[in-house]
């Protein structure tokens, strides 16, 4: 039964066409239930593992990786008859962008089942899960231990202000913006503070986009404030990792390492553009499409964020959307990853080929606090990539303000 306490719906995400209005704001009341009572909600046979159907998708995705990589390698041959050979450079510039689109998609599924992996989600056998994980996102360069480790952490403590590991909102503070207070008494110029032109802005997208991934890695972008500066993925003696968590990242690093050896003598074999052609360009869509389904699962101004005194795991697990992305693409090459992102977060260990089934047992219990948008994606990015800007310094739940300092939800305590 939906709750009668929300008077505000988030299921398709309509709060953002609301005037900026306060008083006119829909008002949201977190998730009441407790993780126990939603688990009870979905049928046991969901949490059931099936090793060699897990298996088989693995099979499937590598056998496709090979047969696009196979084909790529014919595109230089590509040549029209007399005399329309003149449009053979333009059959093989697009045969090589088709190339690029597929074999992206593919091999970000083959990145999402490592992330399976990393879950336990892959199947009941630990060390299954880790050889085929630590394989997987070695070969698309992902430290899979340590990204593991923090992932994992992500998941305990997601829509935490205090303690979520990533896409965790920049406060009013954080960008010098002077409090509400004083906004009330003197007004803000707002264009002091995001006054960029449009082409800039969509610079920076782009930007995030390309390099926000491996960054994060690096840097810890988008993590906790309170982490030291140089936090990374790569120093077995981050604050990122316990002492006994070490080796798992020295291992990870060896992987990372292996790679630019291998890559390295593939370039000096073969030559940098063959290299980037057939690995280098397709890699990077992995880390542009990954980046983009994270940020939109996590990234909304009507998703709610807490500080301590509301957060509760449940809340946390609730404080994301599901989106079709990509239609048919999204659910065959990605694996219903962010179809079904939302069931994803209350049973991290539920196997991808549940949750399109226990989705529909979670909506009819969570009701209203189900959240789902089917906003086109590219828009979707566009727009929450303006919109959600920072929350405020006070309050127990928190929602995004655009460029304006303006909301569009508003919790039941904000004044």
């Amino acid at each position: 039964m939906a709750p009668s306490s929300m008077s505000f719906s988030p299921t398709s995400l309509q709060a953002k066409r609301c005037k900026p209005d306060a008083k006119e704001l829909p008002v949201f009341s977190p998730l009441p239930y407790s993780i126990s009572e939603i688990r009870a909600a979905i049928p046991p046979e969901f949490f059931a593992f099936s090793t060699t159907r897990a298996l088989l998708t693995l099979a499937r995705d590598l056998v496709t990786t090979a047969i696009f990589f196979y084909l790529a390698l014919r595109i230089p041959s590509l040549h029209l008859p007399a005399p329309f050979d003149i449009y053979s450079p333009l059959i093989r510039a697009a045969a090589w962008l088709g190339y690029w689109w597929f074999q992206g998609l593919v091999l970000t599924g083959v990145w999402v089942i490592g992330h399976e992996c990393g879950h336990g989600a892959f199947s009941p056998y630990a060390w299954l899960n880790d050889l085929v994980g630590y394989t997987l996102h070695t070969l698309l360069w992902t430290p899979y231990f340590s990204w593991k480790i923090s992932h994992h952490r992500h998941h305990m403590n997601h829509a935490s202000m205090e303690r979520d590991e990533v896409y965790v909102p920049k406060t009013r503070t954080d960008l010098g913006i002077p409090s509400k207070e004083l906004e009330k008494e003197h007004g803000i110029d707002w264009d002091d503070y995001f006054g960029d032109t449009p082409i800039w802005t969509l610079m920076m997208l782009i930007r995030q986009q390309v390099l926000a991934f491996p960054t994060y890695l690096l840097t810890n972008v988008s993590g906790q404030p309170d982490y030291p500066s140089y936090t990374n993925h790569f120093s077995p003696s981050s604050i990122l990792f316990k002492p006994e968590q070490r080796n798992a990242v020295i291992l990870s690093n060896i992987g990372i390492g292996t790679m630019v050896f291998l890559v390295s003598v593939a370039v000096r074999r073969w030559g940098w553009w063959n290299v980037i052609a057939l690995y280098g360009i397709p890699w990077l869509e992995v880390t542009h499409w990954f980046i983009m389904i994270t940020y939109l699962h996590h990234t909304d101004p009507v998703l709610p964020h807490y500080r301590a005194a509301q957060w509760t795991f449940a809340r946390g697990a609730a404080a994301t959307v599901d989106r079709p992305f990509l239609g048919w693409m999204g659910r065959w090459f990605l694996h219903d990853v962010a179809h079904y992102h939302v069931v994803h977060h209350f049973f991290p260990k539920m196997p991808y080929y549940h949750t399109a089934a226990a989705t529909e047992h979670l909506k009819a219990f969570l009701g209203e606090h189900y959240c789902w948008s089917d906003e086109p994606i590219w828009e979707a990015l566009w727009n929450s990539y303006n919109k959600c800007q920072f929350v405020e310094d006070k309050g127990d739940v928190l929602f995004y303000r655009d460029k304006r300092g303006q909301a569009v939800v508003r919790a039941m305590d904000e004044e």
